[in-house]
């Protein structure tokens, strides 16, 4: 069965925080209406390869995307170029890094912030460059792609806790308070997403130390949430997925052909 799906990618939270910061998002999760999952992000933790990794299924070593600097655009098909080929429509409100990956390489911002273009693999694209760019103007830009455009999948990625954690640690009040800032902005969205008939997984990239970076592997840094929502999910909490199944585990959600790995125990 083909579903309409949303991602959204909060970028540098890490499960520690995550298992305490998301008070709505946990409130599905008592209710029995969502599931939450432990993973392990890929080698390096650094969020340009993970991007690549979370969309494509490809870990950096392999993808060859191995740090932020690498500017070009993806050798590996993801998510949006499956769902492209498939006839269904694509659209994602994210960090310009993405655009790079899958749609033109150099980011060049009054050509490539506003994109509605149906022959690229993310047709309909609102695309920001500054970390502090507002999660609340992030998260409405989202819902305006949603809205114009019913995308059947559709990217949401915010960086505002990456920011805090950049500028005052991961054990520190702004990060976490930015965790719960974007899980209030998340509760104005989430349920008009749900009864719209979206499945929605919720994830992050990598996690934070308290040395205000992320690179190794302390579980800070490497562990992260995954939370799904959805009347697709099985939510079985012995399923045990891995970040790089989760590009196959979106695909076969929009019943798009593929040929990626996938954590089919997530799924009824």
């Amino acid at each position: 069965m083909k579903h309409k799906v949303i991602l959204v990618l909060l970028d540098g939270l890490n499960f520690e925080v995550a298992s305490h910061a998301l008070g709505h998002l946990y409130a599905y999760r008592n209710a029995g209406r969502a599931q939450l999952y432990k993973l392990e992000c890929e080698l390096p933790a650094l969020s340009r390869p993970l991007y690549e990794c979370i969309l494509t299924g490809v870990a950096p070593i392999d993808s060859g995307v191995v740090h932020n600097d690498v500017v070009r655009l993806s050798n590996q098909r993801s998510v949006f170029h499956y769902a492209h080929e498939a006839g269904l429509s694509t659209a994602a409100a994210a960090y310009h890094w993405v655009s790079e990956l899958y749609n033109r390489a150099p980011f060049v911002s009054a050509r490539d912030r506003l994109t509605c273009d149906s022959s690229l693999p993310i047709q309909h694209g609102l695309f920001y460059w500054a970390d502090h760019y507002p999660d609340s103007h992030l998260f409405a830009d989202a819902e305006s792609l949603r809205l114009a455009h019913s995308p059947d999948f559709l990217l949401v990625h915010p960086m505002n806790i990456d920011d805090a954690g950049h500028r005052h640690g991961g054990q520190s009040p702004e990060y976490r308070n930015a965790a719960r800032r974007a899980d209030v902005i998340l509760a104005d969205y989430l349920q008009r997403w749900l009864d719209a008939g979206y499945q929605v997984m919720v994830t992050a990239d990598h996690g934070m130390n308290a040395d205000r970076s992320h690179n190794g592997l302390l579980p800070e840094e490497r562990e992260v949430p995954l939370l799904v929502l959805g009347d697709a999910f099985s939510l079985d909490p012995e399923a045990a997925p891995r970040q790089t199944e989760l590009c196959g585990t979106l695909c076969a959600l929009l019943g798009a052909p593929h040929d990626k790995t996938l954590c089919k125990e997530l799924l009824k």
